[in-house]
């Protein structure tokens, strides 16, 4: 297959045969392998090389790969896909409560690996973006609460109308430069 994918990606196995043959799969699929661990430190190697996808094995001798995972998701947001032997349904269970993006079951076939990572880091950057929506939404709501308030406060110490407050604070906002939302806090402090 032609390589036309550069994400860097850590892999986090503590059996070197099965770190090498990830390895030797995603190098061949064009990602760069930015780092491997055996163990725990899988953390300190997402930290310190931020890669972009994580292929983590959930068995490992000293640091679990679900714990692993909760410790990088606590600092960074970066998708990671959980290794998992069959059989193992509770472990998944609480992989995809940590916030991994996706799964692959041992022994792991060449053809699902790439579809399990690309899936995850898509899945990852509409998370991402669902997040900034909201984000967006939360910040837009607050900003309207505001102004309902400011507009309540000079109807009732002003006598103006709805539409008279609204256009006060709305050249208030206008002649200096600052959102409404500002404004609106501004006269909620002073006149409230």
């Amino acid at each position: 297959m032609i390589a036309t994918d550069t994400s860097r990606i850590l892999i986090a196995e503590d059996e070197t045969i099965i770190r090498l043959d990830l390895r030797a799969l995603l190098e061949g699929h064009g990602f760069e392998v930015a780092g491997e661990a055996r163990d725990l430190e899988a953390v300190e190697l997402a930290e310190s090389l931020d890669p972009d996808v994580i292929v983590m094995d959930i068995k490992m001798p000293r640091l679990d790969g679900i714990e692993a995972a909760k410790r990088i998701l606590a600092t960074r947001a970066v998708p990671i896909v959980m290794l998992t032997a069959f059989g193992q349904d509770e472990l998944v269970a609480r992989a995809v409560d940590t916030g991994v993006f996706g799964y692959l079951a041992k022994p792991f076939r060449e053809q699902d690996v790439i579809p399990a990572v690309r899936a995850a880091q898509a899945r990852h950057a509409e998370f991402a973006e669902l997040k900034l929506q909201t984000k967006s939404l939360v910040e837009a709501l607050e900003a309207r609460k505001a102004i309902e308030r400011a507009k309540g406060i000079l109807m009732a110490k002003e006598g103006l109308t709805e539409d008279e407050a609204f256009a006060r604070l709305r050249r208030a906002s206008q002649r200096s430069g600052r959102p409404m939302k500002v404004i609106a806090d501004a006269v909620t402090a002073t006149l409230g």
